[in-house]
């Protein structure tokens, strides 16, 4: 048949061989497009590090070396990644037979340090300065795009991808449950997964704002999207804002890390500004606004002895655990 797959005798296909029919027929149209390629990034990897081994010789040593050539040049979590796509398709060598152990048991994932990485964003005085100089005075445009991202924190593409119909303006929310592919022209696309799925509450003002913006727009059609968009050109607009703000020049993503941090700063959980933000899971906000909770936590630290040296606090402390209280002294 001339659509047969060919494969290579079991005795002679390397790694590398298998690994690409292993994407072709579990990966390609499973996954989406831009999971696919970080799996043919992986697999680029592979045929430049172990072009020639070949499948059944894969043990936990060459495993090993293949993982430790990689981290020579990349951060320990790009490895983690690294092994996680490879290992997959290697369990599912070991299921058929074609390879006797399980080379990646107990794997050792090293990795250059990571260089120092804090989230950019504005503080409150900044981003006055910057939704202060927006043009809203005519149809909707950049300006009001940004202003959209700063107050809810959502995505580039999530932004990209509202239409009128998304608008909840009695209840004041926002539905975010698709993404606008900008970079292949493809359109609408399904949120990566159930948690970026959500309902974002933004101020009656804003509510007002679009409102009367949309109303003559079609229910299902982006209302930023009138041609091919590129990010550049958001970030663009926004740098001259920025500029002419006299504040520090971010781009459009980090608006979405100012929106988190002054909400996390306001004294909203962390939970619900993962929530917010859509994120897989609690532990995404910590690591990404970790430096803000550690600055927090500082402040709690302050707020608590400050709380515990005052006799009003330890009169209730004493008064809720009915302890006779003669003096300070009482209950301590």
């Amino acid at each position: 048949m001339k659509n047969e797959i060919k494969k290579p005798p079991t005795e002679s296909q390397t790694f590398a061989e298998y690994y690409e029919s292993w994407l072709r027929i579990y990966k390609k149209g499973a996954v989406r497009e831009v999971t696919f390629n970080r799996y043919q990034m992986t697999l680029l990897w592979v045929k430049r590090l172990i072009p020639n081994l070949v499948l059944r010789d894969l043990t936990r040593l060459n495993y090993q070396d293949l993982l430790n050539r990689y981290a020579e040049c990349h951060e320990k979590q790009t490895t983690i990644d690294f092994h996680h796509q490879l290992k997959g398709a290697i369990l599912d060598a070991v299921d058929d037979g074609l390879i006797d152990r399980d080379p990646t048991r107990k794997a050792i994932i090293k990795g250059r340090v990571p260089r120092s990485k804090k989230a950019k964003f504005l503080n409150q005085f900044e981003l006055h300065k910057l939704l202060s100089a927006l043009d809203l005075s005519g149809s909707l445009n950049w300006d009001w795009f940004i202003l959209l991202v700063a107050k809810t924190g959502m995505r580039f593409s999530e932004a990209l991808a509202l239409t009128p119909s998304d608008f909840d303006f009695s209840r004041q929310t926002v539905s975010v449950g698709k993404t606008w592919d900008y970079k292949h022209g493809k359109g609408f696309v399904p949120t990566k997964n159930k948690t970026f799925s959500r309902k974002i509450q933004i101020d009656w003002q804003l509510a007002t704002q679009f409102a009367a913006m949309v109303k003559d727009m079609p229910e299902n059609k982006p209302i930023f999207i009138h041609k091919r968009i590129f990010n550049s050109t958001v970030n663009g607009r926004l740098k001259k804002l920025c500029v002419v703000s006299g504040i520090p020049v971010i781009s459009i993503h980090s608006l979405r890390h100012t929106h988190a941090s002054l909400l996390l700063f306001a004294g909203v959980s962390i939970a619900s500004v993962a929530r917010r933000l859509g994120h897989a899971s609690i532990n995404t906000t910590q690591k990404t606004y970790l430096h803000i909770i550690k600055e927090l936590e500082n402040k709690d630290v302050d707020l608590v002895e400050c709380k515990l040296k005052s006799k009003s606090y330890l009169f209730y402390y004493c008064y809720e655990l009915a302890v006779p209280v003669y003096g300070v002294s009482s209950c301590m």
